[in-house]
């Protein structure tokens, strides 16, 4: 019986509707991702599992540098046990709308697409998760200008292609 509670769990969190560019846009600013993200930067974030439990917190300091073809990333995360990590992100620009990168541990090409206010970001990676271990996963964020400073991020997260969780983060440029 716990057994087919967790697959049924587990089949109900795979139909959870997820964001789209088809959905209406609620307003009309427009994104710009390496206008928004050159500079100084805080973010604040959770994860949670599939069953809203939360997991992880974490702060965030970004430095942000464009160069008119190149955005790069400086992420500094601290978690709520003190622990540290950073992450830099190489991100290109490929059209107008469009966007590919590289961080550590990422494999193969991150892509992105901004519309309007939105931006979708796709990629997989290797998250550390332990001392030494990782675990492969994929993420589909999507991100939301909500004023000139301040952008939301919901990423959706699979594992071996089921959801795990999300995790949502607030950015707040400085």
């Amino acid at each position: 019986m716990r057994r087919f509670a967790i697959l049924l769990t587990l089949a109900i969190a795979a139909c959870t509707g997820k964001p789209s560019f088809d959905d209406p846009s609620f307003s009309d600013r427009e994104l710009n991702l390496e206008e928004f993200f050159s500079g100084d930067l805080v973010a604040r974030g959770q994860f949670q599992d599939i069953f809203g439990t939360v997991r992880r917190q974490f702060d965030v300091t970004i430095k942000g540098t464009w160069d008119g073809e190149i955005l790069r990333l400086v992420e500094d995360f601290v978690y709520e046990d003190r622990s540290t990590e950073q992450r830099i992100w190489t991100l290109r620009k490929t059209g107008p709308e469009t966007w590919e990168g590289t961080a550590p541990g990422v494999i193969g090409k991150a892509t992105g697409e901004e519309q309007g206010d939105r931006f979708n970001w796709r990629y997989t990676i290797d998250l550390p998760v332990g001392e030494g271990e990782t675990a492969r996963v994929t993420f589909d964020d999507w991100m939301w200008l909500q004023s000139e400073t301040h952008l939301l991020n919901r990423a959706y997260m699979k594992r071996w292609g089921v959801d795990v969780g999300d995790v949502i983060i607030t950015f707040e440029k400085l």
